[in-house]
Parts: C-alpha cells; structure tokens; sequence
C-alpha cells in the first residue's frame, strides 16, 4: 500500500479549505501535492476571481488535468531540496524542463517528515516575508490533516480480523484492546460494521483498501461457511443514530461482486464489536434469504431473522417437518410459508400465489399430513414458521 494514497472525500473539503486560504494570504493560485506529486487541491485565485491563461506551464498544466506530476519533473524539482527544506524554496525558471515560471515552494511537513508541497507561481513583485510566514503557519495545519488522514487510513486489517475470529472472553478482549490502540481516540467514536456476502475472492487477502473508501477505517476477509469469504468493514460514523456512511459503504462494496450486505446497530467504541459483526452477518444472511429485505439489510430491519439467525443451524431441522422439506414438496413449503406470512389470511395468500382458494386449501391440509402439525393450533403454526424460515437461512449458506 502507498503511503500517500488518493484523497477520500472526508478530507477532500479540508484540504481545499487550506488551500484557498494559502491562495488568499498570498493573492495567488496555490496547489497543493503530496510527496508523491499527487495532486490533493488547487486554488484558483486572483484579484479579478478568474485564472489567468498565462499562470499555466507544461508542468503545472499537467498537474492540474492528470493530477500528478512525471517521475523526471519529481526529481528536477527534488533537486532544489525541497524535500529537507523547513521554509520556502525559490526556484528559478527552466523553459527546457518545460517550467516557463519560477515557482515558490512551501514543504508541509509534519513531525520533521515532509508530507507534501504547496506551490506557488513566482510573480513580481511576489510575496512578502511575513505573508509567506503566516503561509507556512497553513501548511503546517495541512501537515497535521494528511498525518492524521495517513494514520486514519492505515491498514489495520490484521487487528480487525484478529478481533472478528476471536473466541469470547479475554482473547477477545486482547484484540480489542489491540485495536483501539490502533487507532488511537478515533476508536470511541460512533462505529458500525457492514458484513458484505459471499465476497467473491477466495484468498483471505485479497480485500480493498480503507483508504479507498469514505468513511471505513478498516477492512478485512472473514470466513463465511465452510468454505467462502465475507468481507467486514468496521465505517465510522458522523452520529451514532446516521447509519448513512455503513450504507453507502455496503453498497459501494457489493459492486465488487457479492450478493448481499448487512448492516449491525451502530454502537460507540470498540467494546461490542463482536456483537456488532454477529448482527452485520446475521443481517447478511437474512438478506440472501429474503431478497425483499436486501440487498443491503439493516440488523434492526430484519424482524425475525434477528432471533432465527442466532440459533444453531440444526434447529432448522425439526422431525415434524422434514418431510415437507423434501424437494418433491417445494411448492407446498412455499404455500404454507406465504400463508404464514400473510397470518393465515386465505384471500391474500391465494392472490399471491396465483391460485384459486379451494388450491389453497388443499395444498394446506397436505401440509398438516405431511407434518401431523394443526395450522388452527398457534404453537404448531409458530414452530412450521420458524422451521420454514430456518430452511431459508440454510439454503442461504453462509454464517460464522
């Protein structure tokens, strides 16, 4: 992973901020690159509000449409010292390296570390000393945001799975405990996790980065099933009742190929994660059994899969209805599990099946045969809904 990857968006509105005041403290476009001469912001100022045609050069042209710079102008420029330098750096004009301007360099560093570059073309009669003091005072602020974004988006994959595959009690609790010292006072925040289903790589490694995605601070594969993968994303929250970033964030990732996603109750700090993942993959596993609840499903959406899915997959598999679950009596599965559904409403369970009523109430008293189960009796009829809606959540697959 590159220390200095793309700008994600939570920090794309700060970087732009300080780049514009750079540009007002100076009265000149400013643009700003990190170390790799990857362009994170550009201001475009001047006295009249419009950029000057005659501002652009080859090199800062390119820039600006390709966001970043050739590996021979990196170095050119490294050769002035930018990247030790601790205040502005002049450099004079070079037509033939395609620098028609001289340029000011202002290094953002963080800690003694050079983090990026703002820069500056050089007019006359240019800037003075103290407005390239208070300047400098700027780019030490954005030194403080790309470190805090670079430390924010460090792959922390190994503490995240390590906490997730945990068994309860203290190795869980180590693992927590190794994760929040990971990630420092940004762990008491408003968190929730996102299970995204069946994830469509095999290799356990292979898992985006969270520095790609808005919001996510960590991201890594989890078994799921016997053999195939889930992917966890533990997504930060702004507060702990807007659950919109763990949602933009499951549906970002289902385009990576998975069938579903599910979505844990948003909690603050990291004391819960192990609950919060068994809620995200139980509402990933509620989602691939009932599509009409995915397919991105909420914990606190998923009405009786939140009990269901905490139950031992041979509680599915009651002796009373066995037989019905044979695959020579699919349809009579799904004609007592819509009749369920519907709370026993023949009308409305007849409409949705396309059949006529007298159907329907023969297709019903083959089910009470086949199960000895009474569909007047309540008890019956709960113990025939579960054992239907568990038969789901099996041929689902899935589960940790």
């Amino acid at each position: 992973m590159r220390d200095n990857a793309p700008v994600t968006s939570d920090y794309k509105g700060d970087y732009q901020e300080l780049v514009d005041e750079i540009s007002e403290l100076l009265g000149a476009p400013a643009t700003l690159e990190n170390r790799d001469f990857e362009l994170i912001a550009f201001g475009a100022y001047d006295s009249e509000g419009e950029l000057d045609a005659s501002a652009l050069d080859p090199v800062r042209t390119r820039s600006i449409l390709t966001r970043r710079s050739t590996a021979a102008v990196r170095a050119w420029f490294e050769g002035f010292g930018i990247t030790r330098a601790t205040g502005p750096v002049r450099i004079p004009p070079t037509p033939e390296a395609g620098v028609y301007r001289g340029r000011i360099c202002l290094p953002v560093r963080h800690r003694g570390v050079v983090l990026g570059y703002v820069w500056l073309l050089e007019d006359e009669p240019g800037p003075t000393e103290p407005q390239l003091t208070a300047a400098m005072e700027v780019t030490g602020r954005i030194g403080a945001l790309l470190a805090d974004e670079a430390q924010h988006g460090a792959d922390l994959t190994r503490e995240l799975r390590a906490v997730l595959t945990a068994e309860r009690g203290w190795q869980r609790d180590m693992a927590v405990a190794a994760l929040r010292t990971a990630l420092g006072p940004r762990g008491d925040g408003p968190h929730a996790v996102v299970c995204v289903a069946p994830w469509p790589s095999a290799d356990p490694d292979d898992a985006p980065s969270a520095r790609a995605i808005p919001h996510t601070t960590a991201l890594c594969t989890v078994p799921w099933g016997v053999t195939g993968q889930s992917l966890a994303a533990l997504v930060r929250l702004r507060a702990a009742d807007a659950t919109a970033p763990a949602l933009s964030t499951a549906s970002r990732l289902l385009r990576e190929g998975a069938r579903a996603a599910g979505v844990s109750e948003p909690r603050a700090g990291l004391a819960e994660l192990g609950t919060s993942w068994q809620e995200a993959s139980a509402a990933a596993r509620a989602a691939l059994a009932e599509p009409q609840l995915g397919p991105v499903a909420e914990w606190t959406s998923i009405g009786p899969y939140r009990l269901l899915t905490a139950l031992p997959s041979e509680a599915a598999h009651d002796p009373a209805v066995a037989a019905l679950l044979s695959p020579a009596h699919q349809e009579l599965a799904r004609t007592a599990e819509v009749y369920l559904d519907r709370a026993g409403q023949a009308g409305r369970t007849a409409a949705e099946l396309g059949i006529h009523r007298q159907t329907l109430y023969y297709r019903l008293s083959r089910v009470e045969q086949l199960t000895g189960l009474d569909l007047d009796d309540g008890e019956d009829r709960l113990l025939l809904h579960m054992a239907l809606k568990g038969a789901r959540l099996q041929d689902a697959g899935g589960g940790t």
